[in-house]
C-alpha cells in the first residue's frame, strides 16, 4: 500500500506505550495495532485527529505517501487517452 503509517515513530518521540495511546484516543489495543502496522484499510477523521492531538503532532507526521515500485510506468500508461 502506497500510504505508509509512523505510528511507532511518535510513540517513541513521545516515550508512550501503545497501550497508553489506545486509552488515551479512546480505541482498543488491537485497533491501534491495525493502524499502527499499516494493515487498516481505513482511518476515521475523528481517530486521526485524537491521534495527533494526543501525540501533539499534525498528519503528515504519522501518515506518509511511498510510490509503489513501478507504479510510475502504469499509472502513466493509464492516464492515457487514445483517440
Amino acid at each position: 500500500m502506497p500510504i505508509a503509517v509512523d505510528i511507532d515513530v511518535m510513540l517513541a518521540r513521545r516515550k508512550m506505550s501503545v497501550g497508553e495511546l489506545a486509552d488515551r484516543v479512546g480505541i482498543t489495543p488491537a485497533n491501534l495495532a491495525v493502524l499502527k502496522n499499516g494493515r487498516a484499510k481505513a482511518v476515521r477523521f475523528a481517530t486521526l485527529a485524537a491521534l495527533c492531538e494526543v501525540l501533539e503532532c499534525q498528519p503528515g507526521d504519522l501518515l506518509r505517501w511511498e510510490a509503489e515500485a513501478g507504479a510510475g510506468a502504469n499509472a502513466e500508461a493509464e492516464d492515457t487517452v487514445v483517440e
